[in-house]
């Protein structure tokens, strides 16, 4: 099985429409495709290689099974090449194994966690970011996520041991402004120097500012302050934490 293919471009486009402004570009990628659901369980694999992404801040490792298989996974900090990685029920806690949160002592570093069973990992993904398994009850597992928020999850779902890798990411400079268009992102003209029809910020003579009541999307809808919708569907889970 291939485990890369071209990545196509978008460039913020819809039919032919700008839906997202600032994208356009871009060198050519390859996207590596990950194993998020890291189903191929109870079969242990070797890491032959950790490599550098261009489509995530954090790392990845190739792993090869003893089937011959080979799947890309995130690569936690601390992983080394020839260590050995499993998934599934009754993993041994090291770094790198999917192991369900049932089974993960509490005050554990967690990364790449399942919001739904067997959906594969969505949350924690990037670089050097880290979950800890905060308690558990009945039915749930408390995890406090990167953002100091608490939320309650699924004991089945699978998460994987360990921080991720390649923290020294935020400290990197851009450089130069042909760097960004190399990553697809195109110039920001700010929304106070334009003109009223091509944006809400627009219009006015001289540094006027905000000519509005608040800040407006495209759209009309209100883009400041708390703007999460009020009745989301996952606000049952949320068991501390701002919302």
């Amino acid at each position: 099985m291939k485990l890369t293919r071209i990545l196509p471009k978008k460039s913020g486009r819809s039919k032919g429409t700008v839906t997202v402004r600032h994208q356009g570009g871009r060198a050519k990628r390859f996207l590596r495709d990950i194993d998020w659901k890291r189903d191929k369980q109870a079969i242990e694999a070797m890491v032959e290689e950790i490599s550098y992404d261009p489509n995530r801040s954090a790392d990845i490792a190739s792993v090869v099974y003893a089937d011959g298989e080979r799947r890309y996974i995130l690569s936690p900090l601390g992983l080394s090449l020839g260590q050995k990685v499993i998934s599934g029920k009754g993993s041994p806690l090291n770094l790198g194994n999917a192991i369900p949160l049932s089974e993960i002592p509490i005050g554990t570093a967690i990364h790449a966690i399942e919001i739904r069973p067997g959906k594969g990992a969505q949350v924690v993904k990037s670089a050097g970011s880290s979950a800890t398994i905060f308690g558990k009850e009945e039915n749930w597992v408390l995890i406090k996520l990167p953002s100091g928020q608490v939320k309650r999850f699924e004991p089945t779902s699978l998460a994987t041991i360990g921080q991720l890798g390649n923290i020294e990411n935020k400290n990197k400079k851009i450089g130069k402004a042909g760097r960004k268009r190399w990553m697809g992102i195109r110039p920001t003209v700010r929304g106070t120097a334009q003109n009223p029809r091509s944006h809400p910020h627009g219009g006015g003579s001289g540094k006027s500012g905000v000519g509005m009541k608040y800040p407006k999307t495209p759209w009309g809808k209100k883009a400041v302050g708390k703007t999460r919708n009020k009745n989301k569907y996952s606000d049952h889970l949320i068991f501390k934490g701002s919302i």
